[in-house]
């Protein structure tokens, strides 16, 4: 059973060596796909060095500039179920979700029978460190206010951190995730409760980034307020594809 963790980098220089040997240094022989949003920093050359390193297990997709970061992930989605991968992680490059967790979540879908194992800030109170509590508590109460609009039974609805089986997002059509931002993480969700996916949750401990900056806006705030409302309402005019038996 083979494993690809997708990365998203912008400006990440500081972070993606380190983030790259952390996750190879696990036992599970996990392959990254890093997909770079134009980084002017260097992010990319970086990478590209260290394929010599790590032949084989570790890729990249150069894209020519800040597209966001749903289509980055639906590029890397893409990528590997062409590439036949079994389970296919999302993660941060800047060690807000530590790479010690990945087989933990792995675990949930591989030998406990989930679709989608998300790694959660908030199953067990408020697993959140060296954000401001002004950040802290309107993540906690986004996460809320989804889970009032669609029903869903997810404590962190707004998590980055996920396991994939193949299946999901083969079932899933991705050309029909809109958002791009903060609210495709919502709707990813959604999607795969409404495709019948089994969905759990695997509590991690969320750390801000230690280096670099972050891309958080209140743009992509807004993008999830209005748009997990839409979400809703279309679903009530929507088929999904539902998973196989």
């Amino acid at each position: 059973m083979s494993s690809v963790i997708i990365i998203p980098t912008y400006n990440e220089k500081e972070n993606i060596r380190q983030i790259v040997h952390a996750v190879m240094s696990l036992p599970q022989n996990f392959s990254i796909l890093v997909i770079d949003d134009g980084s002017p920093d260097g992010t990319a050359q970086i990478v590209k060095e260290m394929q010599k390193e790590f032949t084989g297990r570790l890729d990249i997709i150069e894209r020519p500039g800040k597209m966001g970061l749903g289509t980055a992930y639906i590029t890397g989605f893409k990528w590997a179920i062409e590439h036949g991968f079994d389970y296919i992680f999302e993660m941060d490059a800047d060690f807000s979700h530590d790479p010690n967790d990945l087989p933990r979540l792995l675990d949930a879908c591989q030998n406990d029978g989930y679709d989608v194992a998300i790694g959660s800030r908030y199953i067990s109170g408020v697993n959140v460190v060296n954000w401001p509590m002004g950040r802290v508590l309107m993540s906690y109460f986004a996460s809320k206010y989804v889970q009032i609009v669609t029903g869903l039974a997810i404590h962190d609805t707004t998590a980055g951190f996920k396991c994939y089986r193949r299946q999901v997002l083969e079932t899933i059509e991705l050309d029909k995730i809109h958002f791009k931002g903060y609210a495709f993480q919502i709707e990813m969700k959604f999607t795969s409760y409404k495709c019948g996916f089994r969905i759990t949750e695997v509590p991690v401990i969320f750390v801000n980034r230690r280096l670099g900056t972050s891309k958080m806006s209140g743009g992509i705030f807004s993008e999830a307020f209005f748009g997990v409302i839409r979400l809703k309402v279309s679903s009530w005019f929507r088929k999904y594809p539902q998973k196989k038996a």
